[in-house]
């Protein structure tokens, strides 16, 4: 699929961050996009910005960790586009707790946004892509979801498990000509962190350097031009993938230290200032 011009693209999460310049990525190639958020007004906004500059988009309300709100997103692109050619399955927030802090409500909202909804999106866009005969469904996971971190372990499983999602039906699709692919941020410089749910005062980064999502709406556009089975924005990331596996008790060294760094900054500025007596008027 190297020309996107009048493909169609329906991306989740499209209220900021990352899925907002994918979606503008993707109009900038001519593709025509459906951009799903909860927050109606942002993806409106969106919407109503492409369409001024000559691309056409559509946009959604949908939770995607409700089913009737995802069967309803799926439904409203395909009636308005008449097909899917891309499903960018991005929406998703971070959860800051240690394991011994997080709730099972915690997890189980996490989980139902973070990974059924990924789950469901699948579900309802591949009947689509069958009928088409084609299709790519491109996931979006975190580096959190080949090296799990401290602090945000709740957070790294929901990542974790749509990896596995996705080889699974990379595997089950491979002759339906649908492709399968994953996204691998680093910590990306959106509203991301200030929107985390945080507990106890944990923090969820970011843990080292950080890329723009820009540049990872450009990576999730070349690999829907020319199919990838993983994409990492960050390429050095791909180093620290291969250490885990080889000698994991060395990331866990990392983590470690870079964790109690972190807490360490967090105490301090959480900390209330020191109040100064007043000196006494002299005379």
């Amino acid at each position: 699929m190297a020309n996107l011009k009048d493909r169609v693209a329906l991306i989740t999460g499209a209220g900021s961050g990352i899925g907002y310049q994918t979606a503008l990525s993707f109009a900038r190639e001519g593709a025509k996009v459906a951009v799903a958020d909860r927050r109606e007004e942002r993806v409106q906004e969106l919407a109503d910005r492409i369409a001024k500059s000559g691309g056409e988009a559509l946009a959604i309300a949908a939770d995607v960790s409700k089913r009737e709100d995802v069967r309803r997103m799926v439904q409203a692109a395909t009636e308005r586009f008449g097909r899917i050619d891309v499903l960018v399955n991005n929406a998703g927030y971070a959860l800051g707790a240690s394991i011994e802090d997080t709730t099972e409500r915690d997890f189980q909202e996490l989980w139902e946004t973070n990974v059924l909804g990924v789950l469901m999106g699948m579900q309802e866009t591949l009947p689509v892509m069958r009928r088409q005969g084609s299709g790519h469904i491109i996931n979006v996971a975190s580096a959190a979801g080949k090296i799990a971190y401290p602090g945000i372990g709740a957070y790294s499983a929901t990542k974790h498990a749509i990896v596995a999602l996705t080889d699974a039906l990379r595997a089950e699709v491979a002759d339906d000509g649908i492709h399968a692919s994953i996204v691998y941020p680093i910590g990306t410089r959106t509203e991301f962190f200030e929107s985390a749910r945080l507990v106890n005062g944990a923090t969820v980064g970011p843990h080292g350097p950080t890329q723009s999502a820009e540049h990872v709406a450009k990576r999730i556009v070349a690999c829907a031009k020319r199919p990838t089975l993983e994409v990492l924005p960050y390429r050095p990331l791909r180093l620290g993938i291969i250490l885990n596996s080889i000698v994991p008790a060395l990331l866990a060294f990392i983590g470690r230290r870079a964790h109690r760094q972190q807490t360490r900054r967090g105490e301090r500025q959480s900390a209330p200032p020191i109040q100064q007596e007043e000196e006494a008027p002299h005379g």
